[in-house]
């Protein structure tokens, strides 16, 4: 124990209190920015088994914010490189690196075993997946997303509302750091709060971080914080599918032009462009899928479809990272 000898010094933590890390199992999804900085505070930690899921490979343009990896690292697979990297930091945890992105239909395998979920992938169609899954197996969340100079932290789920209690409809933009570019402080802040949060979780220390949010302005400098234990959840969530889950009798309506897909998510679908659902007369009792790039027009799409009283719906994001 003389490695954690600093921290098991607080009174809250203690002997007890390492036992409880070493013995947690934690799910995380993304080995990117986020992850490069509360991977190795997790396992600098002693929390014991930590599951890490990313599909992505090392590229140049990672490497001024996901400190994780090296030029050496390029073109590899992001959650081996950080295996590898994070069992030279301390080889008494267990790190299951799973070279897979998170999505519905492996999020419940996924999810089987874990006390805590990190959410460090960045993208706001794996954070609704995750919340819903963890909302129904009661397992808490802790999400982040940073873009800019700005960004947010929050737990969610086991116990305390959901993602989409807070958050109930998809942001207007499909911006991301891929797209609209990020700063590598502002990245790493917010990941070691999720660490803090991680860690202040799965030690039961009070105030719990579940049910709170913090937003980080590094742009006016301006860091607010609220609680959002009483929040409402939304009485008709829609979910995200994969192709996998598809089904023979599903509407499938693909939302984006020929120009844009020419090939779309399956064989049949009904290619009916967002301005146009106003005036589509969905069939009565099918399921409606709505396909688009990022999944936002297809939540616009269902938003207009559910204020018409069609709530059997679904949204596939095809070109979800």
């Amino acid at each position: 124990m003389q490695r954690y000898q600093r921290q098991m010094m607080l009174p809250e933590i203690g002997e007890a209190g390492q036992q409880k890390l070493l013995d947690a199992r934690v799910l995380v999804a993304g080995a990117g920015g986020l992850g490069a900085t509360l991977l190795p505070q997790l396992v600098g930690a002693g929390v014991g088994h930590i599951r890490l899921y990313d599909d992505d490979v090392v590229a140049l343009h990672n490497l001024h914010r996901q400190t994780l990896f090296t030029e050496q690292d390029i073109d590899q697979p992001k959650v081996l490189r950080a295996q590898q990297a994070l069992q030279q930091r301390n080889p008494q945890v267990q790190i299951e690196a799973v070279q897979q992105s998170l999505s519905a239909s492996n999020v419940q395998q996924a999810l089987a075993g874990c006390d805590l979920v990190i959410d460090a992938a960045d993208n706001f169609a794996v954070t609704y997946q995750l919340s819903d899954a963890c909302m129904k197996a009661g397992i808490p969340l802790i999400s982040a997303s940073v873009l800019g100079r700005q960004g947010y932290v929050g737990g969610f789920c086991g116990g305390s509302p959901s993602y989409r209690a807070v958050f109930p409809r998809l942001p207007s933009s499909a911006a991301n750091c891929n797209t609209a570019g990020v700063m590598g402080p502002a990245v790493a802040t917010l990941g070691a709060m999720q660490a803090q949060m991680a860690l202040s979780v799965l030690l039961e220390l009070q105030p719990s971080p579940l049910g709170c949010l913090v937003n980080c302005d590094f742009v006016n400098w301006h860091f607010r914080q609220f609680r959002f234990d009483d929040a409402e959840e939304p009485e008709h969530a829609v979910p995200f599918i994969d192709p996998q889950q598809l089904a023979v009798d599903d509407c499938i309506v693909e939302l984006r032009s020929c120009e844009e897909a020419p090939v779309s998510v399956a064989h049949h679908v009904e290619r009916i462009l967002p301005q146009q659902i106003a005036a589509w007369q969905p069939p009565a009792q099918q399921r409606i899928v709505l396909v688009c790039a990022s999944g936002i027009r297809a939540a616009q799409a269902a938003s207009a479809l559910a204020q018409r009283g069609f709530l059997q719906l679904a949204i596939l994001a095809a070109n979800r990272p």
